[in-house]
């Protein structure tokens, strides 16, 4: 894990040499928390798979329906960077009361957490199934990992992945594993380019009530 100081003031965080994000756009991973916390009524205990920049975990701050944040990252330097200023808006983030943070692999997390625990997962921790950071994360994209944050998910909740670029076997996956699935696109301008990025939701039932029309 490297973090860049750029000559444009920005910086740039990179895992075994692979582009990951930096400080210069962070829309998509705003988007990320604010999109997928909108799918659901009272997202109140919400687990994010991936610190990155910490933007993500900002956005979900943001709503106030949110009650606490389990922050789910295997990179213990990141969250060093985090707490001791070298990434600078670190410290102030990680003040928040309601956030925990766990130096871990997010799929032991998913499959020792407690049934039901949240009301949201969001996984960030790469840029999408075809483009892992480390190969080993092939395996969270897969229907074991993925049964796993729907036992640690609770009725009526979502299991939400990001991913760069469309991913239609992640879906059929997703719809196997869950009452529902949906692939969610949004439009992105990152420096004057048009991008296209995807959310894949999975939707679990409450109460005798069916998850919002998926593929499945």
């Amino acid at each position: 894990m490297v973090l860049k100081h750029r000559a444009d003031g920005h910086l740039e965080l990179r895992a075994n040499g692979i582009f990951v994000m930096d400080t210069r756009e962070t829309s998509t991973e705003k988007a990320l928390a604010t999109r997928a916390l909108e799918l659901h009524p009272e997202p109140r205990n919400v687990l994010i798979g991936g610190l990155g920049l910490g933007f993500t975990l900002e956005a979900a701050l943001t709503d106030p329906r949110v009650e606490a944040v389990t922050v789910v990252e295997i990179e213990p330097r990141l969250v060093e960077w985090m707490r001791t200023g070298r990434i600078p808006h670190g410290p102030e983030l990680l003040e928040d009361e309601r956030i925990h943070i766990e130096v871990a692999d997010v799929a032991v997390v998913l499959r020792e957490s407690p049934a039901e625990a949240y009301d949201v997962v969001l996984l960030d921790v790469d840029n999408g199934p075809g483009y892992l950071v480390h190969d080993a994360n092939g395996a969270l994209y897969e229907a074991p990992a993925l049964a796993d944050a729907r036992r640690a998910t609770a009725p009526g909740g979502t299991v939400v992945v990001w991913s760069a670029a469309e991913a239609p076997a992640l879906l059929e996956v997703m719809a196997q594993v869950f009452d529902g699935a949906e692939a969610l696109s949004y439009p992105v301008d990152l420096q004057g380019h048009s991008e296209t990025y995807w959310l894949y939701v999975g939707w679990l039932s409450s109460g005798g009530v069916s998850p919002r029309n998926g593929t499945n």
